[in-house]
């Protein structure tokens, strides 16, 4: 039988949700690369540790519907870090897809990073889905640059470690990466999610001093991605760097992160707008290896950092 097609939210999911947040999330995407062509794909459940972190990381902002028979309809999880605010991941069921709860969802969203007082509110989707980039310019996103997802399999290099926030003193630390931050990009604020990511257990941030005081960090996470898969990288979410010289050196500690976690891949989501970082990590052996177009509300585009920022606006 076909479910009531009566949905009702948003209201706030539970970590009580997550195996059928995981079925709409496999479903709705594995249906999406059979459309694009690709239909050997078949798009893993994520982590629950990693929806965990995506649910209490939106707080408020994470948001679902239900069916009239109380099933999962669709999801859509919004985070805000300061002025920075974003989507991701949201989904609709693929039985329930093209009857306006995609648009709903989506407007639910920019109207509730509206009333947070969001300065930049936006996505990523991936770039050759024509359907999707229509769907949200329809509703006023405007495609923006790549980010492109870099990877760089290391060797067993034996690197010095580096220091990290862990090791402390956790509160002073993570007030100079607050303040780093609002130096190079004013309003935007990532220290919620260095601290989320220490208490979850989830990862680091490595850091880069310099006269005693933090000149570049990188959040990053070690916990597998998809469900049931053995840790086999470290993923970089946050990274802010005074300059290109420190943002060199960023990455430097997160590979020495990686080689005291025993992984031997280091994954890193750069925004093409930031050029020269690009152009860097290139340059060391890092090998593109997707692609996302990242899109962003009228007149709540992104502001231009004064030094380096890359912001992951997937989970």
């Amino acid at each position: 039988m076909r479910p009531d097609r009566g949905v009702q939210g948003p209201e706030r999911p539970s970590l009580r949700d997550v195996d059928a947040l995981n079925r709409v999330f496999s479903e709705a995407f594995t249906d999406r690369y059979a459309r694009d062509g690709l239909t050997g794909v078949r798009v893993p459940h994520l982590n629950p540790a990693v929806w965990r972190y995506a649910i209490e990381d939106a707080g408020e902002g994470a948001m679902v519907w239900r069916d009239g028979e109380g099933a999962v309809a669709g999801f859509n999880m919004l985070h805000r870090s300061g002025g920075e605010g974003w989507m991701g991941p949201l989904a609709v069921r693929p039985d329930l897809q093209g009857e306006g709860l995609g648009g709903l969802m989506v407007r639910s969203g920019i109207a509730w990073l509206h009333e947070q007082g969001a300065r930049t509110i936006g996505l990523e989707t991936m770039p050759r889905t024509v359907e999707n980039i229509g769907f949200y310019s329809r509703i006023g996103f405007v495609p923006g640059p790549l980010t492109v997802t870099v990877v760089r399999d290391l060797g067993r290099r034996g690197a010095a470690a580096a220091p990290t926030l862990s090791q402390g003193p956790v509160g002073r630390r993570l007030a100079e990466c607050r303040a780093l931050t609002e130096r190079i990009l004013p309003g935007v604020d990532y220290s919620r999610e260095l601290q989320l990511t220490l208490e979850l257990g989830l990862g680091d941030t490595a850091l880069v001093l310099r006269r005693g005081t933090v000149a570049g960090f990188a959040l990053w996470h070690s916990v597998p991605l998809a469900a049931a898969r053995p840790k086999d990288e470290v993923r970089v979410l946050k990274l802010v760097a005074e300059d290109l010289e420190t943002f060199g050196t960023v990455i430097e500690a997160v590979q020495a992160a990686a080689d005291a976690e025993q992984v031997r891949r280091v994954t890193v989501r750069c925004q093409t707008a930031q050029a020269e970082a690009y152009l860097h990590l290139i340059g060391q052996g890092y090998r593109v290896h997707w692609t996302d177009l990242r899109m962003t509300l009228r007149g709540r585009g992104e502001a231009v950092p004064n030094g380096v920022v890359m912001s992951n606006w997937e989970i």
